[in-house]
């Protein structure tokens, strides 16, 4: 899969995520080109939405959800994780698996 192609949904029925895009990962890790800010705004729309339905199944409230998630996203761009992000260490972990 390219950077560019769309990201299917990123869990299946029940919830559980599924194998990460590695490609789009590394792609958005890798400097402030609009090929990697595309790749993040990708990433961010595909997981957005399953995070933060994690976070309510934890019995957090919509607002609290809401801000819990923002704040996940907030700390994975300030960090610069995804510039962290190695496939070879990543093997089958999941994306979003990690706290």
């Amino acid at each position: 899969m390219s950077p560019s192609e769309p990201i299917s949904r990123p869990v299946d029925e029940a919830g559980r995520f599924y194998t990460t895009h590695w490609s789009v990962v590394l792609a958005a890790g890798k400097d402030s080109s609009p090929s990697a800010r595309e790749a993040l705004q990708r990433l961010c729309l595909a997981y957005w939405y399953p995070l933060y339905a994690y976070v309510r199944r934890q019995g957090n409230t919509p607002e609290d959800a809401q801000d819990l998630t923002q704040e996940f996203f907030a700390r994975l761009l300030s960090k610069n994780y995804l510039r962290l992000a190695d496939r070879e260490r990543g093997g089958s972990a999941r994306f979003c698996s990690a706290r």
